[in-house]
């Protein structure tokens, strides 16, 4: 059996998305850190990540999503460069321009701009798929070393959490962001992947 037939037999898809729905944070693994996250649209679910990360409001939520094709139902100001794509699902976090009103502290307002990405851990777009779209950060205090694992976010928040979804992180470090809304893109973080693609 592989290990991700063996995650997905070992993780109760229904109590995360239970969690989410009652506006609680679950835990979820991704490829890059572990994190943690909430319904991007509920302020007291996203009030309730700033507070447990101990995190200025001034450093916005990115959300997480299933696929490159959901990222259409967000109602997209910026373009997006076909290349996007073939990075996707991977450590590549977009910064583009929404008219969707997600809760303060998700992205910024006026202008109203989001992070976006696809994880490439198949529990986490299996979660994404049910749930839709959710804000996401790393499982750490603010200013501390970032975690790869449900075990070392058990440690810092315990019962904190309502769920944790097993899994460890592959990279250990956050995404590439690249900034949309600057033609050509900006790098705003560099990190495994590299942008811009060489035969760009």
């Amino acid at each position: 059996m592989k290990e991700t037939d063996t995650l997905l037999q070992e993780n109760n898809l229904e109590s995360a998305i239970n969690a989410i729905k009652n506006g609680e944070v679950i835990g979820i693994p991704t490829e890059t850190v572990y994190g943690i996250g909430v319904d991007p649209y509920s302020q007291t679910a996203v009030d309730k990540i700033f507070s447990l990360k101990e995190r200025s409001d001034t450093k916005p939520l990115s959300i997480l999503i299933s696929s490159f094709y959901e990222i259409q139902k967000l109602n997209l100001v910026t373009t997006i460069p076909d290349v996007v794509e073939l990075y996707w699902p991977g450590p590549l976090t977009i910064i583009v321009e929404t008219s969707n009103n997600f809760a303060n502290g998700v992205g910024t307002k006026e202008p109203s701009s989001i992070g976006v990405r696809v994880p490439e851990n198949e529990l986490a777009i299996n979660l994404l798929k049910l749930t839709g779209p959710l804000a996401v950060t790393s499982a750490n205090i603010s200013g501390e070393e970032e975690i790869t694992s449900d075990k070392q976010a058990k440690d810092i928040f315990g019962d904190k959490i309502s769920y944790y979804l097993s899994g460890e992180s592959l990279h250990g470090n956050g995404s590439t962001v690249v900034d949309l809304r600057v033609d050509g893109g900006e790098v705003l973080r560099q990190g495994p992947l590299k942008w811009p693609p060489s035969y760009c």
